[in-house]
């Protein structure tokens, strides 16, 4: 059974950081495509970062690139997301998630699991 545990959100003022974990269990971590998505409130599901299951190949969405940085550790079977320069906008529900393996892709159809989502929050 794989698991996703996010963690790491929480309140912060425009322009600060925050760091974002997913932990992993129940799979060969370094096999599957791993992305990070958030839900504001009243909009659409919206695909944020991601990266090939080897690590080689990372995409972002046009809002974050530049701002945001995916990363992985494999020996931790954990997933980051550096979040810098945060704005209002950013504010949402963020999720991670696994997809077995293929290539990246945007669409959160596409991704098999799925974790309980952490709250962050952008104060203007």
């Amino acid at each position: 059974q794989v698991q996703l545990v996010e963690s790491g959100g929480g309140l912060v003022q425009a322009g600060g950081s925050l760091r974002l974990s997913c932990a992993s269990s129940g799979h060969t971590f370094n096999s599957y495509v791993m992305g990070w998505f958030r839900q504001a409130p009243g909009k659409e599901r919206e695909f944020v970062a991601a990266f090939s299951w080897s690590g080689a190949t990372t995409y972002y969405a046009d809002s974050v690139k530049g701002r945001f940085t995916i990363s992985r550790d494999n020996a931790k079977n954990t997933v980051y997301l550096q979040m810098n320069s945060l704005k209002p906008e950013d504010t949402a529900v963020y999720y991670c998630a696994a997809r077995t393996p293929g290539t990246i892709s945007t669409f959160d159809a596409r991704y098999n699991y799925w974790g309980q989502g952490t709250q962050v929050t952008v104060s203007s």
